[in-house]
């Protein structure tokens, strides 16, 4: 089977959507199936081996300046490679939060408009590229949010278009007037041009089919899986005292890190400050660092900067080393969360969860027995879940125990390329 991937890169920061892309494609890749892992608007960033092509589509800077400027809608391509280039592309990184939002809202919408949208000539180069190099049996695009791409590409290619649903509601929601009503006018009357999609949890397949306006039975539920090498391995016999909470994931708001903090001081204060520890590690973007700064400068007030430690981002060896250093983690998202990957991640290593009931969280716990749910946005309930880890050893123990192995069983790479290439034959047929 040959199956184009069209994947979006992140800016240089490790994404939990370019990571399970990756992790899918190099699955398929090792099951005999020719994939090609296309990143646009940047290179995609993970934390295994990159199986993504080296060539860029969309790339960032001409998608920017074609919205800006009529004259770069209208350059050589020649010209457009130039500015494709990756290690170029890297560095948007460091303007990530630099970009207005009425830019983002108006560029969010052309790009909904496909070959309507500024970016046309754009999505000329990757169908062309995709008929005459490539000529796939299947397009998956990576999220809702490229929907615009369906029609031109059936158009052209004749072959079935399917969509990853991957929480980018989230994303759609943030957007300022007019531009949030316009994109989801647009992304309502294009979703309808997509043959199917495939939702992480049914949360989301639920809820994706009304915020699109399809059908349920067009969308397909395939859970997360992980690459299991070295997960679960070197689990570290901890001694009880002090209780380390683990938090892995973005620094922002939206995650919930300050819920956590509030919860540290709150235990700290319970039980004595030499009792519990924090540890915090994730990717900080330029927008959130004064976010972190006043969290830090909280900590400080409290007189706790000895039982806190802030790793900063990490790759995948650091990270298994940091969740083996854990007797829980819990990421208290203020939003309902369609992903969840650190979930699993701790699992796999025997790490417990406790997480607020809402999203794809009481599915993965309820699939797992691997954590505890609380009410969502109450640092009360919060701590209460986490004293009962605190608490209770054996029942902490039974909790990691189960979700290792039930991750290890039915959360794999294998286990979901397969349940993913069920989907694929079913619209090929």
């Amino acid at each position: 089977m040959k199956i184009a991937y069209i994947a979006a890169g992140a800016a240089g920061m490790y994404c939990g959507t370019c990571i399970h892309d990756n992790t899918l494609a190099a699955t398929l890749q090792r099951k005999g199936h020719d994939v090609a892992l296309i990143p646009t608007y940047t290179p995609i960033r993970t934390d295994e081996t990159d199986v993504s092509m080296d060539r860029v589509f969309y790339g960032g800077i001409n998608v920017y300046l074609q919205q800006k400027s009529s004259l770069f809608r209208h350059t050589p391509w020649l010209l457009d490679r130039l500015l494709d280039s990756p290690s170029l592309l890297n560095g948007l990184s460091r303007f990530s939060g630099s970009t207005s939002a009425k830019d983002l809202g108006s560029l969010t919408v052309s790009v909904l408009q496909g070959e309507e949208g500024q970016q046309r000539k754009e999505l000329a180069k990757l169908v062309k590229w995709l008929k005459n190099s490539y000529q796939p049996d299947l397009v998956q695009l990576t999220n809702s949010m490229f929907v615009g791409f369906a029609r031109e590409m059936k158009k052209t290619l004749g072959v079935p278009i399917l969509c990853a649903l991957q929480g980018e509601d989230i994303f759609l929601e943030a957007l300022i007037e007019p531009y949030k009503a316009r994109a989801l006018k647009l992304l309502r009357a294009r979703a309808s041009e997509v043959d199917g999609y495939i939702a992480p949890c049914q949360y989301y397949a639920d809820f994706m089919a009304d915020y699109l306006g399809v059908p349920p039975s067009k969308i397909d539920v395939v859970p997360l899986g992980l690459n299991l090498s070295e997960h679960g391995v070197d689990h570290k016999d901890l001694p009880e005292t002090p209780f380390i909470i683990g938090y892995l994931a973005r620094i922002c708001p939206e995650k919930g890190l300050h819920l956590l903090v509030d919860v540290f001081y709150r235990l700290t204060d319970r039980l004595g400050p030499d009792k519990v520890q924090l540890k915090v590690a994730g990717y900080l973007g330029k927008t959130d660092e004064p976010y972190l700064e006043e969290l830090i400068e909280q900590i400080d007030a409290w007189g706790l900067s000895d039982a806190f430690d802030y790793w900063g981002e990490v790759d995948r060896h650091q990270k298994i080393d940091f969740l083996n250093g854990l007797h829980a983690l819990s990421v208290p998202t203020t939003y309902k969360e369609s992903k969840g990957l650190f979930i699993l991640e701790a699992l796999a290593n025997g790490v417990p969860v406790v997480q607020p009931r809402h999203g794809n969280f009481p599915e993965l716990i309820t699939a797992t027995g691997g954590g505890v749910l609380v009410d969502a946005e109450s640092p009360d309930a919060l701590a209460e879940g986490i004293l009962q880890l605190i608490d209770n050893p054996d029942y902490r123990e039974a909790l990691g125990q189960q979700g290792k192995e039930t991750v290890h069983r039915e959360f794999s790479d294998d286990v979901m390329a397969e349940a993913t290439l069920a989907v694929y034959r079913k619209y090929i047929s």
